[in-house]
Formats: structure tokens, C-alpha cells, sequence
């Protein structure tokens, strides 16, 4: 085996790939479209999630390949076929990248099939898996980081995004020798000054500042938070609107939260306001607006926040939870403040600070580009991939920081 340069192809395997919008999913069609625009040959194999989509469909040079969902339970999908396609497509394959959280039959199976066809795995770590409260969510949790810790016995290398979330999260203390450290990729056009202004004076109340939140509505992301901050920013700021840029209707997982958060949504409506999904070149213009974003996340599954970034590369500060992986970022650049999590009255005051002294706060496009981009992670993963793929073995190893 062992391809090089452009030959090395690439199975890359995970539960949601686009269109579905999350920082994973983002995440993945950025490194697998990067790999393949260098040309790595990559195939994804994902769930068929939505019926409408197409089973095989070609996205940005990169072959996708969805299975069929037999049934849901929460988050998670079950897709029986998964075992057999799978080791088909491994054997055609130098390298096979799974990404985790998963459930059962991805954590497990493929790292199985590989091994079984000399094929090295890589696993990226995004996060911890924490449904909402409830028993059957109890039982996935657990079983979901039951799969992913017998998964990290059997995979050559595992990707994190940073040393403190390594540092902070159990999942990564069996597995040290095998962590490699390689930011994520980050991507965000450089804004337009005009759209820019468009964009906030169809927006903004009175000439009031605007608070970009850009996520999926979910329990996770500290929505409720954001909204009991509301009425604290106002005694500061009394024509403060919140910008909600992302899914937020029928999220997967996440109906019973929006329901729960209905009355405090209408009650917040003249001050809170839904964009739904954006375009790229939205996003800049959306970004590029707002005086602050915040990321009020509340525990570890959120591990960075590539939102955040994508503020920073339009000039735009942050304020973010002080949780492992979601920090870094901050603390790295000084480009916001950070805030205790699930607290409004700290989250309202840092709001305040940032808006009030937002010039202090502004770091140089370039500053942010030099430590986070879309290029150096490809880069990172292409050489990864390469060095695996040419020993045919399974590895074990130092530490690296990327």
C-alpha cells in the first residue's frame, strides 16, 4: 500500500455531513474538501439522515455516500448497513478518519474492519457527548463513552483541537502517546465594508448595538443564559438586539429545549431576532456587524467554538464561556473576555465591557490568521495521513503540539 503525493485516498466516516450545519460537520467538509483540493482522493461515508438527500452525490471534489437510517434514539442514527459498506470501501482506502463522538457501529466497527484490512485510523475527538437530561439520554451518554474509549485502544492516532482540552476531558488519559494536537479549520471572508452597513442598519434598533450568537440552537450552547442576560444588558444598552445566526427550528435532539424556551423567546422577540442559516459571505457581512459575539456555551461538548475565530477575522470580539478548548481562543488572541458558564449576571457585564470598549479589544486580521486557518489543518492532516499511510502500521508516540 502506501500511496503518496496525490494518490492517497481517504475514507472519512462520521454520523451528520452536510447539509446538516454543525461545528463538526463544518469542520469535516473543510478538511475534506482542503484534502481534496490538493488532491487526496476522499470519500465520505455518512447517514441519510434526511430521506431527500441523495444516497452518493459529489460536494466540493469530495464523494459522499449515505446510509440509510433504520431508526433515531436522540442525537444518534442506526444505519445496519454501515458494517458491510464500510469494509468495502476500506480495502480501496490508505487511511480511514472517524470522527467522535459517534455511535456504536462507527466507534467500533470501523476501527475493526481497518485493523482487519491493515488500513491506520485516525480518530478527531470534537467533544464530549452530553444530551439533555433524561434517563434514555443517560444510558446513550454512557454507552457512547464506553464505544469511544474501547475506539481509542484501537486507532493509530488521536486528533484534538488543543492541549487544555486534552488536558481537562478523561476521555483523552489512557490515550496521551497517541494525541496529536492540530487546531481546526477556520475560514471566514474578509468582510464587506457595504454590505457590512446594510446588514446592521436592517438590523439594529434605534441605532442600538447588536449581539452576534451564530450556533445551533441547543441545550449546550448556553441559549437560556443568553436570554435571562438580556434584561441586565438593557439597563445598559436599552435597544440591545440579539442576532441568532443558525438552525434553531426542529434542531435534532433539541425540540423539547425550544418548546421549554418558547414563553422567555416571545417575551424577548422585540430583542432577539432568528436568521436562520447563513451563506459564507452572510456570515462576514453578519459578523462584521454585531459590536460583540458571545458563546455562552456550558460544558464540554463545546471543546473551541470555531464561531469565535470566524468573529476575530471579521474584527469582531468575543465573549465566551471559561470552559476547556472554548477558552483558548481569548486567551490566545486577548480578543474578548471570558465568563464564568450558565452565569447571566457575568455574562451582561462582560456584553457591557466589550461593547463600551470594543476598540481595546480589536486585534489585526493577520494576528488571527497566523493561528488559526483552514490551510494549516489540511496541511497537518495531509502530513498525518501520508506518514500513516506509508508505514502501514499501527503507531504509538510522542505528544505533538500543532
Amino acid at each position: 500500500m502506501g500511496s503518496q503525493g496525490p494518490q492517497m485516498k481517504v475514507l472519512l466516516a462520521l454520523t451528520y455531513y452536510r447539509p446538516h450545519v454543525s461545528g463538526l460537520t463544518i469542520y469535516a467538509q473543510r478538511l475534506a474538501e482542503g484534502l481534496a483540493a490538493g488532491g487526496t482522493q476522499v470519500t465520505v461515508l455518512t447517514s441519510q439522515y434526511a430521506r431527500s438527500l441523495p444516497r452518493t452525490e459529489s460536494i466540493g471534489g469530495v464523494c459522499v455516500i449515505r446510509l440509510p437510517v433504520a431508526f433515531r434514539f436522540s442525537k444518534g442514527v442506526l444505519m445496519p448497513s454501515l458494517p458491510g459498506m464500510a469494509a468495502r470501501l476500506i480495502g480501496g482506502h490508505d487511511v480511514v478518519s472517524i470522527h467522535l463522538p459517534a455511535t456504536p457501529p462507527e466507534a467500533l466497527a470501523l476501527p475493526l474492519l481497518a485493523r482487519r484490512s491493515g488500513r491506520p485510523v485516525v480518530a478527531t475527538y470534537h467533544c464530549d457527548l452530553r444530551l439533555p437530561p433524561g434517563f434514555l439520554n443517560r444510558l446513550i451518554d454512557t454507552g457512547v463513552r464506553w464505544t469511544n474509549s474501547l475506539s481509542g485502544r484501537s486507532v493509530d492516532r488521536i486528533v484534538a483541537y488543543t492541549e487544555d482540552y486534552v488536558d481537562n476531558v478523561p476521555f483523552f488519559g489512557r490515550y496521551r502517546d497517541k494525541c496529536l494536537i492540530i487546531p481546526p479549520p477556520v475560514a471566514m471572508p474578509v468582510p464587506d465594508p457595504a454590505r457590512v452597513a446594510e446588514f446592521r442598519s436592517a438590523h439594529a434598533v434605534d441605532g442600538g448595538p447588536l449581539v452576534g450568537f451564530a450556533a445551533r440552537f441547543a441545550s449546550e450552547k448556553g441559549v437560556e443564559f443568553m436570554l435571562q442576560s438580556l434584561p441586565k444588558i438593557r439597563e445598559t444598552y436599552p435597544h440591545v438586539r440579539v442576532l441568532f445566526a443558525g438552525e434553531y427550528q426542529n434542531v435534532i435532539g433539541e425540540c423539547k429545549y425550544w418548546r421549554r424556551l418558547q414563553p422567555v423567546l416571545e417575551a424577548e422577540s422585540l430583542h432577539w431576532k432568528f436568521l436562520g442559516v447563513l451563506s459564507s459571505d452572510t456570515m462576514s457581512a453578519f459578523y462584521g456587524a454585531c459590536d460583540v459575539t458571545v458563546l455562552p456555551s456550558i460544558n464540554q461538548t463545546e471543546s473551541f467554538g470555531m464561531v469565535q475565530v470566524e468573529s476575530m477575522l471579521c474584527g469582531t470580539p468575543v465573549v465566551a464561556s471559561d470552559i476547556p478548548g472554548v477558552r483558548v481562543p481569548v486567551r490566545k488572541t486577548g480578543m474578548g473576555l471570558l465568563v464564568r458558564p450558565a452565569d447571566p449576571l457575568s455574562l451582561a457585564e462582560a456584553v457591557c465591557d466589550v461593547i463600551r470598549n470594543r476598540a481595546t479589544f480589536i486585534r489585526p486580521r493577520a494576528m488571527i490568521e497566523a493561528c488559526y486557518s483552514t490551510q494549516a489543518t489540511v496541511s497537518a492532516y495531509r502530513d498525518l495521513f501520508h506518514g500513516l499511510g506509508s508505514k502501514k502500521t499501527s503507531l504509538s508516540g510522542g505528544r505533538k503540539s500543532g
